[in-house]
């Protein structure tokens, strides 16, 4: 009886240690499952920033491309204008060349009688193709007259702005018409504008230059 009674009690205790270590395995098995729960908490909470990161950039991406197309077209205007421009400026000065001869017409007749004594036949200057065996070269002015009573013939150019350069080509087509006409050339060239250069060369090779405003 009293063996009985021993051996109860030592299975008893034994099942109380197992309950314990039961209790404590349980213990441990919620603490990390509490654990795993914290780690996907913060791991959901990693991805959702993630996500308004993704989110952030995908924005900033589509504004990207929203202003460069904004530019893209900025661009295209800006060509267009600057093509725009460039017709109208050009047309501009096809008629300030126009415009700037016929004051020339007005001008030089009587400035040229004035100062040099050339007396234009009829007061006329026109714009002419000097045709000759081997050249056919564009003046803007041209006309015939005389210089104390020696024919001569008078052959100019229009430039609103007249630099040295300028001076400097148009010589090089007097050379060939002195080469090629009989009569006394006067070269001369009418501008809005003169350029101190331009007198040097001017000087230099023989050819008046005469602004607008002179009189």
């Amino acid at each position: 009886m009293a063996e009985a009674q021993r051996q109860s009690v030592e299975r008893m205790g034994r099942l109380e240690e197992t309950m314990t270590s039961l209790a404590e395995a349980q213990k441990r098995t919620e603490e990390q499952v509490a654990a795993l729960a914290e780690a996907q908490r913060r791991t959901e909470e990693r991805v959702g920033r993630l996500e308004e990161t993704m989110a952030t950039l995908a924005e900033a991406q589509r504004r990207t491309e929203e202003q460069v197309a904004a530019l893209a077209k900025a661009q295209h205007s800006t060509e267009e204008t600057i093509q725009q421009l460039a017709r109208t400026v050009g047309a501009l000065s096809d008629n300030i060349g126009f415009g700037l001869e016929d004051v020339a017409h007005v001008v030089l007749p009587g400035y040229l009688q004035r100062h040099f004594g050339i007396q234009l036949f009829g007061d006329e200057l026109e714009r002419r193709f000097i045709i000759t065996d081997r050249l056919a070269i564009e003046v803007d002015l041209y006309g015939k007259g005389q210089q104390n009573g020696e024919q001569v013939v008078v052959v100019g150019e229009c430039k609103s702005r007249i630099r040295s350069s300028q001076v400097e080509e148009f010589a090089r087509k007097v050379a060939q018409l002195r080469s090629e006409l009989q009569d006394k050339l006067i070269p001369v060239m009418f501008g809005f504008w003169i350029h101190p250069s331009a007198t040097e060369a001017a000087q230099r090779t023989g050819i008046l230059l005469v602004a607008s405003y002179q009189r």
